[in-house]
Order: structure tokens, then sequence, then C-alpha cells
């Protein structure tokens, strides 16, 4: 299980980065196929309001990306990682 977390213009808690890798850890359970997660942290440039989380699953074959917003950078891993959930269940079910 490999997760790579990159914030961007700011510095990682400690917490946040447990936060990430506990949560990520979720789809590597659903899926045996994913290579690595890539994860992206940054704030809107216009507004300081909106916090994002991007996540890019490195799969063969073809890869998964879902990028959310929220209040906080917690709220928008789990929005993200809930997205991704439902995209690796359908296509579980399509196979």
């Amino acid at each position: 299980m490999s997760i790579n977390i990159q914030s961007v213009h700011f510095k990682a808690s400690e917490d946040l980065q447990n936060h990430v890798h506990e949560k990520v850890g979720k789809l590597f359970d659903l899926s045996d196929k994913i290579i690595r997660a890539d994860v992206t942290l940054f704030e809107d440039g216009q507004s300081h309001a909106n916090q994002f989380c991007e996540i890019r699953l490195i799969v063969p074959g073809h890869d998964h990306i879902a990028k959310k917003g929220a209040a906080t950078y917690e709220k928008a891993v789990l929005d993200t990682v809930d997205t991704l959930l439902n995209v690796l269940r359908q296509q579980k079910k399509k196979h």
C-alpha cells in the first residue's frame, strides 16, 4: 500500500497525514489491483474557505481520479474517498 501525500503551499500536519492514510487505506482493502494512491491537498486560489482533496488511484489499465472540496481538509478527504469507493464498487459489479 503506497500513499503519496502532496500538500500545496502548506505543510500537512501529522494528524492530517494520519487521517489521509487511514481513510485512503480503505480503498486498498476494496481492490487489490491498486498500485498506489496520489493524494493532493490544496486550497482554492480565490478563497481560503474551500479546501480540496484530489486522489488519483493508479490501477493497471486506467486510473481513477476524484476531487472534492469542503470547509476542512478532513471532510474533503472523506468525500473524495466515498466517491472512489462507489466507483470501485461499481467496477466490481461489472466483473
